[in-house]
């Protein structure tokens, strides 16, 4: 793919993509500024590292050196678009893209324009637990759509929310870690430290316009947490819901965005 060729390229010239490739990227840059850099798609040699890419699990943490030398092999700022003649390019030989938090929630809206292109205006599209929503369900009522209870063992609903004309992307770090001694560590990596987040924020739901926006700024308010995720939201008028650990159990806490919606 053209994405895998620029991946394995050291080059630093111009290369040409498909105007969807470079929607996406456009959309992971505004996120990363957005997010201060706590969504970055070039995060993927430290993600490698901690052992939540293709490489396999690992044993022990990686050390501080190791770290520190990942990151300087991500940025954002060293990916530059040319929008006009649709090409893109790396300013670090070594930058990899990794579109994992961002990718499927791009194609469910891709999807979801199909259907409206033909003329399908009631529709649930669902990848991966991203979701766009339109019009009403068979029984002509808004969708109804569960949030998880955050807790790796049993599926159960935490919250069930009325939804319409919507894009909606959940994330969290329940089911996804590894266990050293006994520690966790989170598969979600703040790309600012390289190392897994070690807040109390257990899932985070956003409510959007596209589900590329909403799957991407559910990743940042992940890495950023409780305190600063929601500082973030209340800012810049993000609907976000978290579930956050206390110790016996789960509490809520909902932006004034997200509120306004129900």
């Amino acid at each position: 793919s053209e994405l895998s060729q620029f991946n394995r390229s050291q080059s630093l010239q111009w290369q040409n993509v498909s105007k969807s490739l470079l929607t996406v990227l456009k959309e992971a840059k505004r996120i990363n500024e957005l997010t201060a850099g706590a969504f970055d798609i070039t995060v993927g040699p430290i993600v490698n590292l901690w052992g939540f890419g293709p490489d396999p699990m690992l044993h022990k943490a990686p050390g501080s050196e190791v770290i520190e030398a990942a990151l300087k092999k991500t940025g954002s700022e060293y990916l530059l678009l040319d929008e006009v003649g649709q090409k893109i390019k790396k300013t670090l030989p070594d930058l990899y893209l990794d579109l994992s938090a961002i990718a499927k929630g791009y194609a469910v809206d891709v999807v979801g324009e199909l259907l409206e292109q033909q003329g399908v205006l009631d529709y649930m599209v669902e990848i991966g637990g991203e979701l766009r929503l339109k019009g009403t369900n068979a029984n002509n009522k808004p969708w109804r759509i569960a949030i998880e209870k955050p807790t790796s063992e049993a599926r159960v609903i935490q919250k069930v929310l009325p939804l319409s004309d919507i894009s909606l992307a959940t994330s969290g770090d329940y089911r996804n870690y590894f266990e050293v001694g006994n520690v966790r560590f989170s598969h979600t990596i703040d790309p600012r430290t390289g190392k897994p987040i070690s807040h109390k924020l257990a899932s985070i739901t956003i409510l959007s316009h596209t589900t590329m926006e909403a799957d991407a700024t559910a990743t940042a308010l992940m890495v950023l947490g409780p305190v600063k995720g929601y500082e973030l939201a209340q800012e810049k008028d993000i609907a976000a819901l978290f579930i956050i650990k206390i110790n016996d159990g789960f509490v809520e806490k909902a932006s004034s965005a997200f509120l306004e919606k129900f």
